[in-house]
């Protein structure tokens, strides 16, 4: 029988204070499981992640994104311009690894890849946004920024806290967007701090989602909606609620919804699984129900 193929797609620089002796572990315990290795390293281009898993993927049995969420999302968004995706294989080596906290992955590279190969193949939902994808989150407003412009070196020395240390530059700008969403025939037109596309139950590490309420082949994305507070009771009632992370709150707007259609005036900066995305008029978010199959 001949060995079934696997290609790492690794990102150097994620986690660089990090040993690469795990990396090495999880090499040799996916070889001892029968495949055949080819290791890209990406270069700081861009895309490169993105184009490698494209150009290549195809001739793999599986691809593993070794990195962060944002090689991740690279990868992801390669192997979605394939009309046959591989498998697709995570090894965690970031700094922030909120989607293998809602898989359960281990956050050490050798044990996620012990899990890889007694596992069994999962489908996952993938989220497109326009042309792009997303794995875990689509979001705009406060504290968005910090997801993107926290600097690697930070992230990779301070973990969760570079963002939140980031974010709270953001405090001085904070301020509502004017949006009108239509999510599944719903219309919601207003001012929003912040909101969110997800299908995950972490994003950026400071906000959690109960593990009943997200199902990551459902078809569905969870979407919450920080209104702007009109009052001081109407502020009071948003911070208890998000710190006791009662996202079904009067104040808060919190949806399972399928697809969503977004309409804006203002500059609206967009991150996706902590990726820069510009602003946009106009922006469709639909959900690619079970689009990957995912070794875990």
């Amino acid at each position: 029988m001949e060995p079934k193929k696997l290609l790492m797609i690794v990102n150097p620089r994620a986690g660089r204070h990090k040993s690469r002796g795990p990396l090495f572990d999880a090499a040799a315990i996916l070889s001892q499981a029968g495949y055949l290795l080819s290791i890209h390293n990406t270069t700081a281009r861009p895309g490169d992640a993105a184009d490698t898993a494209a150009s290549a993927g195809g001739t793999y049995d599986a691809v593993a994104a070794v990195g962060g969420d944002g090689t991740l999302n690279e990868v992801v968004n390669g192997l979605m311009r394939l009309d046959c995706p591989p498998l697709l294989g995570y090894l965690p080596q970031g700094s922030t690894n909120d989607f293998a906290s809602s898989l359960r992955l281990p956050g050490k590279p050798a044990e996620a890849a012990a899990a890889m190969v007694s596992g069994t193949p999962r489908r996952l939902d993938v989220g497109r946004w326009n042309e792009r994808y997303f794995v875990y989150v689509a979001s705009f407003g406060a504290f968005t920024r910090s997801s993107y412009t926290a600097s690697q070196a930070a992230k990779n020395a301070l973990g969760h806290f570079a963002y939140i240390l980031e974010g709270m530059k953001d405090l001085n700008s904070l301020r509502p967007y004017r949006v009108k969403l239509t999510a599944d025939g719903e219309v919601l037109d207003g001012e929003y701090l912040f909101g969110a596309v997800c299908n995950s139950t972490s994003i950026g590490g400071l906000m959690k989602l109960e593990e009943e309420r997200v199902v990551l082949d459902d078809g569905k994305f969870e979407l919450l909606l920080i209104p702007n507070p009109r009052t001081p009771a109407d502020l009071q009632n948003l911070v208890v609620a998000l710190l006791n992370q009662q996202y079904d709150s009067e104040g808060l707007v919190f949806r399972h919804v399928s697809s969503l259609h977004l309409e804006t005036e203002e500059k609206l900066p967009w991150s996706l699984d902590g990726e820069y995305a510009p602003s946009l008029p106009a922006v469709d978010i639909e959900n690619r129900r079970q689009a990957l199959e995912m070794l875990l």
